[in-house]
């Protein structure tokens, strides 16, 4: 008996505090989200899986030099690798082709922005510095890797909650976003069918990608790295000439790159620093950034249909905000809803290629205005 009370006083039942069993049930309801609900189980189930691994006490796995998680974070996020390997396969998988038919699309992409600043100038009134502030408004581009990749270089220390309130929120696209779109658009607007995009030539899509690199790299260089993975990886695929280089970028590279980071990104979130005042605010303000950026995309996507007396569907610039490509399926589905002839998904996926672009630039500004 005897023994056994001597191993438990040594288990890690016995240095179990209250905040890593708060932290252990924020990963179950993680983790039920992902499985369950199918909530972006793709990021949900290992960033909460490593939430649950690093609020179980005694195992060493986060601490330094040798914590399995801390080599990870040290070697693979702090060095910004896997955000840049991710968007090199979300390169591999986008079609730009919807925004090259449409460029004017892109303004719809630049006024989802809008929830970065909206988000960026409430958190300064909250108390945050700066460059905290900065990287709390990235997760109004609804774009995870961006996140991080600012989140990183600006405000390492909020690493997971701004990582778990982007993803999260991106999740809830489809639970957020239609509210907003009914509230400020209205029936006839949300009928709007639109025309058919021109056919894009294969060689304008190889053009794309190499211009895009080059105008953005020279204007906003510490961004180089996103956009320069971001088009290399859709350079592989509209090159039609490395099939095996670009299922692999899609596939297996991103997939391997997505299960370190969200793993990671979830073994910061220990009880001990997560479970602050802080952290409710960064939550707080995901919904004021997240809300912003829609809002900017549809005021501009109601412009549209203004100057064009009625042929764009304001519905698609809310597809602005970079969630790819849930953010277009949720203009088609509420189009749809009020026209069931209506078809505006690859219409939306113009403006939500370009909010992808749209969120590295803004964080290349961001980026470049704080660290110099």
């Amino acid at each position: 008996m005897g023994g056994i009370l001597n191993i438990l006083s040594l288990s890690g039942f016995n240095a179990l505090t209250i905040k890593e069993v708060i932290m252990i049930i924020i990963a179950l309801v993680l983790i039920y989200l992902a499985i369950f609900k199918d909530a972006e189980p793709l990021l949900l189930l290992p960033i909460g899986f490593g939430v649950l691994l690093a609020n179980l006490p005694l195992s060493g796995i986060t601490d330094p030099p040798n914590g399995f998680f801390y080599i990870l974070y040290k070697s693979l996020v702090e060095t910004e690798l896997l955000p840049i390997i991710i968007f090199m396969g979300i390169g591999a998988m986008t079609d730009f082709g919807p925004l090259i038919a449409n460029p004017w699309t892109v303004l719809m992409g630049a006024g989802a922005q809008l929830g970065v600043f909206f988000a960026l100038l409430f958190a300064l009134l909250f108390g945050f510095n700066i460059k905290e502030a900065a990287s709390i408004g990235i997760i109004g581009g609804a774009d995870g890797p961006t996140a991080i990749y600012t989140t990183v270089k600006l405000a390492p220390h909020l690493l997971g909650p701004i990582a778990v309130a982007a993803y999260t929120y991106m999740s809830l696209v489809p639970i957020i976003q239609p509210p907003i779109m009914r509230l400020l658009t209205t029936k006839k607007e949300r009928s709007v069918v639109m025309e058919q995009l021109r056919p894009v030539s294969r060689l304008e899509k190889i053009i794309f990608p190499v211009v895009v690199t080059i105008l953005v790299g020279l204007l906003f260089p510490p961004i180089v790295p996103l956009i320069g993975a971001l088009m290399l990886g859709n350079l592989f695929r509209e090159s039609g000439v490395v099939e095996r280089l670009t299922h692999t970028t899609a596939n297996e590279l991103i997939n391997i790159a997505t299960i370190f980071l969200a793993t990671t990104v979830g073994s910061t979130m220990k009880g001990d620093t997560f479970l602050t005042l802080k952290t409710i605010e960064i939550i707080v303000l995901g919904v004021v950034a997240f809300g912003g950026g829609t809002i900017g995309g549809l005021l501009i996507g109601k412009l549209f249909y203004i100057f064009t007396g009625g042929k764009v569907n304001p519905l698609i610039g809310s597809a602005g905000v970079s969630a790819v490509p849930m953010a277009a399926r949720v203009s088609q589905k509420v189009g749809q809803e009020e026209n069931p002839g209506n078809f505006l998904l690859m219409h939306a996926m113009g403006p939500n290629v370009s909010g992808v672009i749209g969120t590295a630039v803004v964080a290349g500004i961001l980026i470049t205005l704080l660290t110099h």
